[in-house]
């Protein structure tokens, strides 16, 4: 990382005494996020059940939060482009807080959709900004630790927010959940209330957002997000039929690998953004290359059990270790206007999951559930050609207007 991925309107370096409370109040509402997105699925039977509605129409409210993320995101961030940060970032918490608060007290399906699409479209917005201002509150040869941290909100979430929620769900009811991650997001908020810096609204508007994101480079880094992290979808997706069914693990031994992919996924990440602040560029080559291995070989070492165990921890290390330097990358390319760019990279890992999902259920629903990973390696070996296209269009033409 360089200084260069300090952006107009932003603080400066010099704001690093604030740097660990502007950290941890990003960490708790990406946290709150993260766990509010991936909830529903453990709550399915007790909100159908409620609503009267089949679980397959309860699993529609992940749709539905998903399209809310990848719509609004960009759309809120070009409309907001102008704006100070601190307020917007208080303001993007308050939506966040009031769809949770709205799904606590929903009565009807319809209602719940509604909430679901409020809470989602603070998501883009809030992560980007998260990025942008983390790395200016840290020196410079930090900035891929402090978004690696930031990121870390959302492994947390998996591995520990939604099982939690889950417990919350079925003692308390499904709505309990909703109200325990809108007071994680009000803390959150408090924090950054507190601590993040007041700084002038940005000079740059929609138009340079626009104009930055149109650059040969971030559309590249972008693309490769999008395709390359698919390959961790397709077969993330469908883990725990695949040790249960493929390995003939018992289901608490497949639930305790899942739990290990998740630790695994919150080393690799940390490991991630310390590689990123020395060269985002080579760290993202290097965890496409080890994805597209240990993907190709996935099918083959999860008939036997080692093997499979083996295979389930390295694919942990490497899955979320695209994130950090990811984003890092569209930093870099799209230093002097980048929350734009950003939001729409967090709305490519969106559209990742669900054509990595989409993908790895039409293999599935072909009885070909144990070679998912060919699929996922291909996509990973995509992302790994892209990485090195958008490397070297960066090369070319640095700062395309």
């Amino acid at each position: 990382m360089t200084p260069a991925t300090t952006s107009p309107g932003t603080p400066a370096p010099a704001t690093t005494g604030r740097a660990f409370p502007v950290i941890a109040g990003f960490l708790l509402c990406i946290f709150a996020i993260g766990t509010a997105e991936l909830l529903v699925g453990g709550l399915l039977p007790e909100i159908a059940g409620t609503l009267h509605v089949s679980v397959a129409g309860a699993g529609q409210l992940v749709t539905a939060y998903a399209l809310g993320v990848v719509i609004g995101g960009p759309l809120i961030t070009v409309l907001t482009a102008r704006m100070p940060r601190k307020g917007l970032v208080l303001g993007l918490v308050a939506l966040f807080v009031a769809g949770s608060l709205v799904s606590t007290a929903a009565t009807s399906y319809g209602l719940l959709v509604v909430s679901r699409v409020l809470a989602a479209l603070s998501q883009g917005t809030l992560f980007a900004i998260s990025m942008v201002v983390v790395t200016t509150v840290v020196p410079p040869e930090r900035a891929g630790r402090a978004i690696a941290i930031v990121v870390s909100g959302l492994t947390i979430a998996t591995v520990l927010g939604v099982p939690l929620g889950a417990l919350l769900g079925r003692a308390f009811g499904w709505r309990t959940p909703f109200l325990a991650v809108a007071l994680v997001a009000v803390a959150g908020g408090v924090v950054l209330a507190v601590a993040m810096p007041r700084t002038p609204a940005p000079i740059t508007g929609a138009r340079s957002e626009l104009r930055v994101l149109r650059r040969r480079p971030v559309l590249l880094a972008i693309t490769t997000t999008a395709i390359g992290f698919a390959g961790v979808g397709t077969v993330l997706t469908y883990l725990m039929p695949l040790l249960t069914q493929v390995s003939g693990f018992s289901a608490g031994v497949a639930s305790a690998l899942l739990l290990a992919y998740g630790v695994g996924s919150l080393l690799g990440n940390f490991a991630a953004g310390r590689l990123t602040d020395v060269s985002p560029t080579m760290t993202v080559r290097a965890v496409f290359l080890g994805l597209t291995v240990i993907l190709a070989v996935l099918p083959f070492a999860v008939v036997w059990q080692p093997g499979a165990i083996v295979a389930v921890l390295a694919f942990g290390l490497l899955a979320t270790a695209t994130i950090a330097p990811l984003q890092g990358l569209i930093l870099r390319h799209a230093a002097d206007a980048p929350t734009l760019s950003v939001a729409v990279n967090v709305s490519g890992f969106n559209l990742a999951n669900a054509l990595g999902s989409a993908l790895g259920g039409g293999i599935v629903a072909a009885g070909a559930l144990r070679w998912n990973g060919l699929a996922g390696a291909a996509l990973a070996l995509a992302g790994l050609g892209l990485s090195w296209l958008a490397a070297s269009r960066a090369a070319a033409t640095p700062q395309e207007a």
